[in-house]
């Protein structure tokens, strides 16, 4: 019987936290399965993912690139992802259309704040995951050190199925305990023939073999069988249980090796095909179809077409559309409907992409990520369908801003120029915001953060050939309710001719939090409320009724907390968003003739707005966990330093010989921290961040 040709894909992402050596992973896999021929350098700016002037500048992934390799008779569509907490957008991006990733740890740091941000999101995911524990020749490097961390910060049952030869530079390779064998490679990073486990180490072998094959024992049902039965699990057992224990999420399996000395990474590529799930293995993409029915659609290519765009750029050749194909098929000169947009859209041609570079193909289908030209429309997060056979998928979640700049033309001729260059990197990148502010009438820039809206600048200068003036970093800040009020009441009358509008309404407002009913308050980080992740949740609102009788008939209801909704925009402190509060409406009235659903939106909308002018209001501001790295005789000064900007030091640890003081501090006090850093620490000192949620801001001072 033919073999399905989708079994033999892998669609995989490489995440890490930034420097953890991804990058760098990622060029090993293409040199390795012959896609370059020779091994490129993030130090020297000649990788392959890279390939942007900034990303070679500053030596960090910033924009996600797509690359295509063939090993052992496979085909690996690979997204290297960036791994700075200001790109986390371009993350979820890729996740959306990803099947399996391979997560990438420091063997001397283990977790590190940002591992921890992608690992989370690539559970909200659900997408199965190998670990790759890097940098394995580097002094201080412990693979057992970087697993309890992996275990203690990430949660999930580790499966180690290898042994480290040799320790820090002397590092030459690893023990396959599955097979029970050595495998080295020589100074070149070329591999020698798989040699028996040497003498040295094979008892410490044999007894790392017996733990994991009684952990996977205990985690899989029918490898418990056959170890009841014969007190072992052959090989073909241990493979296909590591399989469905890494497919379920129920254990990450973990290898190790040096990336940059080409050591372990032939293993890893052994490990993707072996463990990481192809397109047949994941559940059938689900969407809503014209009418609002939930429909399921099948990875077959003779199925009608069902594809998700989740990256657009602009090239010298026009622009691309990044798509993931679901379901179907799709040929150059196809007529497809943008169900997003609700348009056709004509597929003028049809690109493998190599990063930078793409090859013409004909024809792609269910399980393939390729580039297309043509649609003018499409965003990320659109799903392109068969027109016969529509069906809207979910598109990725798009963060919130936490931090603006104003920018402005140096010349007044060129304003015009840069508003179109402002909609093209909003189009490219959707976690980028552009407004004008009502009140200065200035133009304004949102982003993720400092470095992200200095790459969204320096990319408006660079390909634009602009002179942009930018103002300094602002946070956005949040407005919540300290104390409450109970039976406001708002009555919304207005005549002036003909029928009229006529709403009562009485509203009852609390904190969504410890002075309230339940949930979280100002400050603490609870997930579902918005607060633990910034921009990949609303504000916290919830809304009930409590009245009797009928006074207030349910259609009204549902209007009412519409409006209250519509006055969450703005707060009374500083016209910023609110959340964290809780709104119930207690009692009210209607009109027999003047009532509707207009009159009680509006009695909601100015109701809560002047309800909230009633109430104890709290400023919020957006808070940072920052993790900086010093020696030892800089501790003294990075502390009083933190403690100047108001951090609150939540931890400190001795690794690797340098101090790691973890604190939570305010974003408004991180602009320029990483200059005063190294200022203070003589170039040695090193620090991350990744936003937490919102805490409340000290009064303005009059």
């Amino acid at each position: 019987m033919r073999r399905n040709p989708l079994t033999t894909v892998r669609n995989l992402g490489i995440l890490a936290h930034v420097d953890a050596g991804k990058t760098t992973v990622t060029e090993r896999i293409l040199y390795a399965t012959g896609a370059t021929h020779r091994r490129g350098e993030v130090h020297d700016g000649t990788t392959v993912t890279d390939f942007d002037p900034q990303e070679r500048d500053r030596g960090i992934t910033i924009f996600s690139a797509a690359v295509s390799c063939a090993w052992d008779g496979h085909r690996i569509n690979l997204i290297d992802t960036p791994g700075h907490v200001d790109f986390a957008d371009e993350v979820e991006r890729s996740l959306r259309v990803l099947d399996g990733a391979v997560a990438v740890f420091d063997a001397v740091s283990g977790v590190e704040p940002q591992s921890e941000a992608v690992w989370r999101q690539a559970d909200r995911h659900g997408v199965p995951r190998i670990a790759f524990v890097n940098k394995m020749d580097r002094p201080g490097a412990r693979l057992d050190d970087a697993v309890a961390s992996l275990r203690a910060r990430l949660h999930p049952a580790p499966l180690v199925i290898q042994l480290p030869i040799g320790q820090d530079d002397s590092f030459s390779g690893v023990v396959d305990l599955l097979r029970m064998r050595a495998l080295t490679w020589n100074d070149e990073g070329e591999a020698h023939d798989p040699a028996p486990v040497p003498e040295a180490l094979r008892q410490e072998a044999h007894h790392r073999r017996r733990h994991l094959v009684e952990t996977v024992a205990g985690l899989h049902p029918r490898a418990l069988e056959e170890f009841c039965a014969t007190d072992d699990l052959g090989t073909g057992t241990l493979v296909s249980a590591l399989r469905d224990l890494t497919r379920t999420g129920d254990a990450v399996v973990v290898l190790c090796g040096s990336a940059y000395r080409n050591r372990g990474v032939e293993p890893l590529l052994d490990a993707v095909l072996a463990y990481l799930p192809s397109p047949l293995d994941v559940p059938p993409v689900r969407g809503t179809d014209d009418g609002g029915r939930e429909r399921e659609r099948d990875a077959d290519p003779d199925a009608p077409l069902a594809a998700l765009a989740f990256k657009v750029t602009a090239t010298a050749t026009g622009r691309l559309t990044h798509l993931r194909l679901y379901a179907g098929t799709i040929e150059k000169g196809d007529t497809v409907w943008d169900a997003t947009a609700r348009r056709t859209e004509r597929i003028g041609r049809i690109l493998r992409v190599h990063a930078d570079r793409h090859a013409p193909v004909d024809r792609a289908v269910a399980g393939d990520i390729v580039a297309v030209v043509g649609p003018k429309n499409a965003r990320a997060g659109s799903t392109l369908c068969a027109p016969g056979a529509p069906l809207l998928l979910e598109p990725p979640p798009v963060a919130d801003p936490v931090m603006s700049v104003a920018v402005e033309a140096s010349r007044g001729t060129d304003t015009g120029r840069l508003a179109a260059a402002l909609a093209r990197i909003t189009e490219e990148d959707p976690s980028l915001v552009v407004r004008t502010d009502p009140e200065s009438g200035q133009t304004v820039l949102s982003g993720m953060g400092e470095l992200h809206l200095e790459v969204a600048v320096e990319k408006v200068r660079r390909e634009h050939g602009l002179d942009v003036a930018v103002g300094r970093p602002r946070v956005g800040h949040r407005e919540t309710v300290g104390g409450g009020v109970s039976g406001f009441v708002y009555r919304h009358v207005k005549q002036d001719g003909g029928a009229g509008q006529f709403a009562h309404v009485v509203l009852d407002v609390e904190p969504f939090g410890p002075t309230g009913s339940g949930g979280t308050g100002p400050g603490l980080t609870e997930t579902e409320s918005g607060f633990a992740e910034p921009g990949f949740t609303g504000p916290v609102f919830t809304f009930r009724s409590t009245v009797v009788g009928g006074r207030v008939p349910q259609e009204y209801v549902r209007a009412v907390e519409a409006g209250c909704r519509d006055a969450l925009a703005e707060g009374p402190l500083g016209g910023h968003p609110v959340t964290g509060l809780r709104v119930t409406l207690t009692d009210g009235s209607t009109h027999v003739r003047d009532s509707s659903d207009t009159a009680f939106r509006t009695a909601g909308r100015l109701g809560l707005r002047n309800a909230l002018r009633a109430c104890a209001m709290v400023l919020l501001e957006p808070v940072a966990e920052v993790t900086v790295t010093v020696p030892e005789d800089a501790v003294g000064g990075v502390l009083g330093d933190l403690a100047a900007r108001r951090g609150r030091v939540t931890g400190s640890e001795v690794r690797a010989g340098a101090t790691v003081v973890t604190a939570t501090v305010p974003l408004a006090e991180l602009f320029g921290y990483a200059t005063r850093l190294r200022s203070r620490t003589r170039g040695r000192g090193t620090f991350t961040s990744r936003p937490t949620g919102y805490a409340p801001a000290p009064a303005p001072q009059r």
